[in-house]
């Protein structure tokens, strides 16, 4: 089942995507829908796709969105020899423990939404092609092998990075958190139609073909993840974790490959849809 998150007659409204058409749900927001999953949820009536502006599923998450990075190998590797990564040591491109970072709500945008490149702050704005997981039940110090009990469903995440914010101040947020950094969406596909093991993550940067990898070349699964991430912190419904980009990003170019304004990207993964913004 695909969830969308959509304005309708200026008013916020939550529904099931079938096809051209939403059949809308009596329910506030996405969160609460998640929140109430297990319960009867009465559908009031159905609207045609064309005529709503999908929001990002979660347009305004409770909590920060929480990211890892360095989790393909290639890409790893990438952003070690790019020169962008603080720190970087030759020969230890490979975590032995996920790195772990957040993303403010304010930084989340919609799907088609035209994003402003914040040109007084940074010059070099890159794109990251994301699976995210969205948390359907609370848990603490949760068990990989109970980990995907615990996931509601799964979304698409541009994670764009200003990359000399990113190695001036020698960690990840205030290179990632910059206002419109996260596009999110279409919309939430429910973890039951997902097989979160063979995915495919593609990026395309103006039809060219910049990130191709799948979801088996993770080196921290989402097991994994959500089993590390949960250790000594409650994970509530809602909670939105970004796995990491593959090999194909701006910085693994020589030269770089920065965005520009004009420039168009668009995130598909098998299954979930394709999430599409425009710079400028």
């Amino acid at each position: 089942m695909k969830l969308a998150s959509f304005t309708l007659n200026g008013a916020n409204k939550v529904g099931i995507v079938n096809g051209d058409t939403i059949s809308m749900i009596d329910v506030s927001d996405m969160v609460t829908l998640i929140e109430n999953w297990d319960k009867a949820v009465p559908t009031i009536g159905e609207v045609k796709r064309a005529a709503v502006d999908l929001l990002a599923p979660i347009p305004v998450p409770r909590r920060n969105i929480i990211c890892v990075g360095k989790n393909y190998r290639d890409h790893a590797k990438e952003f070690s020899q790019s020169g962008f990564e603080a720190g970087a040591v030759k020969g230890k491109e490979i975590d032995e423990f996920p790195a772990v970072f957040t993303k403010m709500p304010s930084s989340v945008t919609c799907d088609g939404a035209v994003i402003d490149l914040p040109h007084q702050v940074t010059s070099s704005v890159d794109y990251e092609a994301e699976l995210a997981v969205v948390i359907g039940k609370r848990g603490k110090n949760i068990a990989a092998s109970d980990a995907l009990d615990h996931v509601f469903g799964y979304t698409i995440i541009n994670d764009l990075t200003a990359r000399d914010r990113q190695k001036n101040h020698k960690q990840w947020f205030l290179g990632k958190t910059l206002d419109g950094f996260c596009p999110m969406g279409p919309w939430i596909t429910t973890a039951d139609e997902v097989d979160v093991t063979n995915l495919d993550v593609q990026c395309r940067v103006n039809g060219e073909i910049r990130q191709n990898a799948n979801t088996r070349d993770l080196i921290f699964d989402v097991k994994t993840l959500i089993s590390t991430i949960s250790a000594g912190t409650t994970l509530l419904p809602g909670d939105i974790i970004a796995t990491g980009t593959p090999a194909g990003v701006g910085i693994g170019f020589s030269p770089p490959k920065f965005l520009k304004a004009g420039d168009k990207v668009s995130v598909k993964i098998s299954g979930l849809g394709e999430l599409s913004n425009s710079f400028a």
